[in-house]
């Protein structure tokens, strides 16, 4: 396996300045950057293998308001530029600020789908209890 290192190089530094990853070198180790900046680089690699669809699984999780705001804005400039993100959370509020489509899932079970239009937070919470079913008899308020 060879690695040609100013291609790599090269991409590298493009990555850091599409994603706005804030680091002192380009050469940076990722363990020393803020947790918003480690996840801009996860991205980034991702983004290196040229998907037409980016899976995430809690994006925003464990990162500061202020990464957070710059993970969003990443996920909706690629978005706009045409790739296609499939993300899971557990955030309500990410799900209704990000998302174009909504699927709920509960206990393994599609229990809803969703529009943005037509999504609201009683909606959404509705068919994610469907997925638990009724409570059995005789564990009612236990």
């Amino acid at each position: 396996f060879h690695i040609r290192g100013a291609a790599e190089r090269q991409a590298v530094t493009q990555t850091v300045r599409e994603l706005a990853i804030k680091v002192a070198d380009p050469a940076q180790e990722v363990s020393s950057l803020s947790g918003g900046n480690q996840q801009k680089v996860v991205i980034g690699k991702a983004l290196l293998t040229g998907p037409k669809v980016l899976l995430m699984d809690e994006p925003s999780r464990g990162i500061d308001v202020g990464a957070k705001a710059d993970v969003f804005r990443t996920m909706r400039k690629l978005s706009r530029d045409g790739l296609g993100i499939l993300f899971a959370t557990s955030d309500l509020d990410e799900v209704m600020a990000l998302s174009d489509r909504i699927a709920v899932m509960s206990n393994g079970k599609l229990t809803g789908m969703f529009d943005r239009a037509e999504a609201t937070e009683a909606a959404l919470v509705a068919a994610s209890a469907l997925g638990h079913g009724p409570v059995p008899h005789g564990e009612q308020g236990a």
